[in-house]
């Protein structure tokens, strides 16, 4: 399961996370911090990320196009770093699910 997390979430996040979801990545590791979404949207479609972001434009291009790559939706606007871990970790067996089923659904929304 990789992730791919947007700038707005801290790389940090990689490394606490890495034992669940290996292969994850931040944008700023992958020299993507300053691209656009879209170029951000296509990175992990080539290369097989899950999107996790506060970015509620990575829905709309979700919604647009379709199909992948999927998108967690983090909805507590900005949080904290061990908030953002915390939510992933007791989250992992539906985030799992969610990445590997293979159906329509392209969001997982994710509060706390």
């Amino acid at each position: 399961m990789k992730l791919l997390f947007d700038q707005n979430i801290s790389f940090r996040v990689v490394k606490t996370i890495s034992s669940l979801f290996p292969n994850s990545a931040s944008v700023k590791e992958l020299y993507l911090e300053n691209k656009s979404d879209v170029d951000i949207w296509y990175y992990a479609k080539q290369h097989n990320y899950t999107i996790v972001t506060f970015d509620s434009d990575f829905i709309d291009l979700a919604i647009l196009k379709k199909q992948s790559p999927k998108i967690i939706f983090f909805r507590t606007g900005n949080t904290s770093t061990q908030n953002i871990i915390s939510t992933l970790n007791a989250n992992f067996l539906s985030i799992k699910h969610f990445i590997e089923k293979e159906d329509s659904t392209i969001i997982f929304e994710l509060y706390k």
